[in-house]
C-alpha cells in the first residue's frame, strides 16, 4: 500500500473544565490515503468534529489543552509546528468544509472577497489573477453564473449554494486532504445527493484524501472506503466499509445501523438507542457503551477494553469483549 497522505498516531485532546482535565478525543489513530475516503461515524457528542478541529488545530486554548500524539503530514508532526507554520498548511494543503456554511461564511463580505482572501493568503495571487481563480473554482463546484455570484453575499444564496461556496473555498488551493464535517446536515435530500456527488467527483479528479464526518450510515455506505465508529471519544470499531457493513462487530455499530429510517418497515416505530452519549466528565468505567449495551457482562464494567481482531479481511477490529477468543 502506498504511503498515507496523513497519518494520525495516538491523537489525544483534553479540555480543562471545572477543575477537571477530560479527554474529548482519546488515543485515536488512523491513516488517510490519496483518492480514498475514511468515514468517522457516531452520534452527536462522540468526538467526531472535535477530532477534525484537533487535526486543524483550531480549538480554543483555553479550555482545550495542546493535543498530544502525532499528526504526520509530509514527514512533519503538525502538532509541534508553530502557529505561523500551521497557518500555511491549514486551508491550503489541508482544508475543511464546516457543518454550517451560514456561520462559517462572513456575512459582511461578498463571496468573491472571501475566496480572493484565500487565493492571496495561500497562492500569492492578487488582483485579476485571484479573481479569475475564484470564479473558475465557483464554476467547478457547479455554481451557475459564477461571475455574478462572485459579488453576492452569503444571505443571498440558498443553503445548497452556500455549501458549494464552502467547498469552493476549501478547494481553491487544491489540497491533499479534505475534511468534510457533516457536509449535508442542513440540506434537503435532493441537495444532499448533489453535494455528495460533487465531493466524490472532485476527489476523483484531484486524488484528494477525504475524512468524512457523519452520523448517517447511508452516507457511509455510499461514500466511504474505510470506517471508524466513534463512541465517547474513542474508536470502538474500525475496518473497511464493506467489512463493517457485512460484519457489524460492536453492539454500538449494530444499534447505529438499526436506527436508520431506511431500515424500518412501514407503520413500525423507529428504533432508537436507549440512553444517550455520556458527557466527558462522566464516562463510565470499563466499556463506555456498557450502560446502553444489550449484551453487557460483568467484565464490561471495569478496566480498559482492548481492540480485538474480527475474522474478516482488511484489519477489521472492535473494542468489545464479545470478540475475546481467549
Amino acid at each position: 500500500m502506498p504511503e498515507p497522505v496523513l497519518k494520525v498516531n495516538n491523537l489525544t485532546t483534553r479540555l480543562h473544565m471545572e477543575q477537571q482535565v477530560i479527554a474529548i478525543v482519546d488515543d485515536l489513530s488512523f491513516e488517510l490515503h490519496a483518492g480514498k475516503t475514511l468515514a468517522l461515524v457516531g452520534e452527536s457528542g462522540c468526538g467526531k468534529s472535535l477530532t477534525a478541529l484537533s487535526l486543524m488545530r483550531i480549538l480554543p486554548h483555553p479550555p482545550a489543552l495542546p493535543s498530544t500524539g502525532e499528526v504526520i503530514y509530509q514527514n512533519r508532526n503538525l502538532l509541534t509546528l508553530s502557529e505561523k507554520e500551521m497557518r500555511k498548511i491549514r486551508g491550503g494543503r489541508i482544508a475543511m468544509i464546516f457543518q454550517d456554511p451560514t456561520s462559517a461564511l462572513n456575512p459582511v463580505y461578498s463571496i468573491g472577497e472571501q475566496l480572493v482572501e484565500v487565493a492571496e493568503m495561500h497562492l500569492q495571487l492578487y488582483g485579476d489573477d485571484a479573481m479569475q481563480r475564484a470564479i473558475n473554482t465557483l464554476a467547478e463546484v457547479g455554481i451557475p453564473s459564477p461571475q455574478e455570484r462572485f459579488f453576492s453575499y452569503p444571505h443571498q444564496l440558498s443553503g445548497g449554494m452556500r455549501q458549494r461556496v464552502m467547498i469552493a473555498m476549501a478547494l481553491m488551493c487544491e489540497p491533499d486532504v479534505l475534511i468534510a464535517d457533516e457536509p449535508t446536515t442542513a440540506l434537503d435530500v435532493t441537495i444532499q445527493a448533489q453535494i455528495l456527488d460533487l465531493i466524490r467527483a472532485l476527489q476523483k479528479n484531484r486524488g484528494m484524501a477525504v475524512l468524512l464526518i457523519t452520523h448517517d450510515m447511508g452516507i457511509v455506505a455510499e461514500m466511504a472506503d474505510d470506517v471508524i465508529v466513534m463512541y465517547a471519544a474513542q474508536a470502538v470499531e474500525r475496518g473497511s466499509a464493506l467489512d463493517t457493513f457485512d460484519h457489524m462487530a460492536h453492539p454500538y455499530t449494530q444499534e447505529l445501523f438499526a436506527s436508520r429510517p431506511a431500515m424500518q418497515q412501514a407503520k413500525t416505530r423507529l428504533h432508537t438507542i436507549k440512553g444517550s452519549v455520556p458527557s466527558p466528565q462522566n464516562f463510565p468505567q470499563g466499556c463506555r457503551f456498557n450502560p446502553r449495551c444489550p449484551y453487557v457482562m460483568p467484565r464490561c464494567l471495569e478496566g480498559a477494553v482492548p481492540m480485538f481482531p474480527i475474522e474478516t479481511k482488511n484489519h477489521h477490529t472492535a473494542k468489545c469483549w464479545l470478540h475475546d477468543k481467549s
